[in-house]
């Protein structure tokens, strides 16, 4: 839905079946025009589509599945601004752990099944919106194992950024990268993601490459790469990494790093672990999803790639002060999971307040994929009484 200045807000599509492309029809065909009928009937309302690669290369090579898509949008007073394809293959139903991020950036699947998105969205989105594709944060941290590997992911992102270009000369469509920084990958840090941008992407080489491919100056380099290729700031996962959000969003500002989408989503937070605690955590352990859990204690910063490996440290030392921030999506209208659990509500209200006072992004969407491994006793309704409290939520903060 379109919220004027502040950009144009939806819920991903990726809580919902849609491995491939028949079980995304019949998600996109059910879910999505329930969800419109109760947050804005009378108005168009946004889609973000979950796209894997099999769905992409069946859409990108068959006129006529692009034909009835748009149909569908058209007849049902919708539109698709943006793409999520983050997850390359299965996501649901199965053990997916840190293989969310294959292929990474350093090779041609990852690279192809992106201009393979690019090409739909230039065909399917209106031409009021510039659409965005949502892609992983390059690589998992452990194998980015030196600088060789760094610079494929530049240089598959300047390949990228020829492509969307060469949509943007032949089809006036301006489509959007935002890479989606998260806990244990090689963009994880809003430092690091500031470091990557301005040092290895713009630098002087990369620039001079990319400019050369594309006929014009290492300037005019800068000015197609800064339109094309951006991040998605996921709210949750800088509340995570106890980032400070209102400083973090100021540092993407001040070094120019666009924000393509503005992601609403809330991480378990445990402000204090004691043993009441642990026990109310092992329910959210042993999930199908990564759940990187952060540590801070003595002011010190700890990283464990899984819940489990946390309590299996606690346990070891049970004794010592700390807090835990939980990458585990969780509904944003929550403010508290239980006795000893709370949510990372408190950074969307931050986050928010930050873009009414200063528009950093013309796309909002709320993340909450894991409805299906939620403990029971958090799931509200239906699925869709579900998404609609969190889209009323997030709408509210705009009152």
């Amino acid at each position: 839905m379109d919220l004027g200045k502040y950009g144009h807000l939806t819920y991903s599509t990726l809580v919902h079946p849609g491995d491939t492309w028949p079980e995304m029809w019949e998600s996109l065909t059910n879910y999505v025009p329930r969800v419109k009928a109760r947050v804005c009937p009378d108005k168009p309302f946004g889609v973000s589509l979950r796209l894997s690669n099999a769905s992409a290369a069946l859409l990108v090579d068959s006129p006529s599945e692009r034909a009835k898509l748009k149909q569908f949008l058209a007849d049902n007073n919708m539109y698709l601004y943006t793409v999520n394809a983050f997850v390359f293959g299965p996501f649901k139903n199965q053990l997916v752990k840190e293989k969310v991020y294959e292929p990474d950036w350093r090779g041609e699947e990852r690279t192809r099944y992106t201009m393979n998105v690019a090409d739909i969205l230039a065909d399917v989105a209106p031409d009021f919106v510039n659409p965005s594709i949502q892609s992983p944060p390059l690589g998992f941290k452990p194998r980015v194992t030196g600088p060789e590997v760094v610079e494929a992911y530049a240089a598959n992102l300047r390949r990228l950024a020829v492509h969307l270009h060469k949509i943007r000369e032949r089809t006036g469509r301006t489509v959007t990268l935002a890479v989606e920084p998260e806990p244990y990958c090689f963009l994880e840090t809003t430092e690091e993601t500031v470091h990557f941008f301005t040092k290895v992407l713009r630098s002087e080489q990369s620039l001079a490459a990319l400019g050369k491919e594309l006929g014009m100056s290492a300037e005019d380099a800068r000015v197609v790469l800064r339109r094309h290729i951006g991040t998605v700031y996921d709210i949750c996962h800088q509340a995570v990494e106890f980032e400070d959000i209102s400083k973090s969003l100021q540092s993407l500002v001040d070094n120019d790093v666009p924000v393509f989408k503005l992601q609403e989503a809330a991480a378990v937070q445990v402000p204090a672990v004691t043993p009441a605690a642990i026990e109310e955590l092992r329910k959210w352990a042993e999930t199908v999803y990564l759940t990187q859990t952060i540590e801070k204690m003595d002011g010190k910063i700890s990283r464990f790639l899984n819940l489990e490996d946390a309590i299996a440290a606690w346990e070891k030392d049970p004794n010592r002060t700390r807090e835990w921030r939980i990458h585990f999506h969780v509904p944003v209208f929550l403010e508290k999971l239980g006795e000893n659990m709370r949510t990372t509500r408190f950074a969307i209200a931050e986050a928010l307040a930050f873009h009414k006072a200063n528009p950093l992004s013309a796309q909002l969407e709320i993340e909450t994929y894991t409805w299906d491994v939620l403990p029971q006793h958090l799931k509200t309704g239906d699925i869709v009484d579900y998404v609609t409290m969190e889209l009323e939520w997030v709408k509210s903060q705009f009152a």
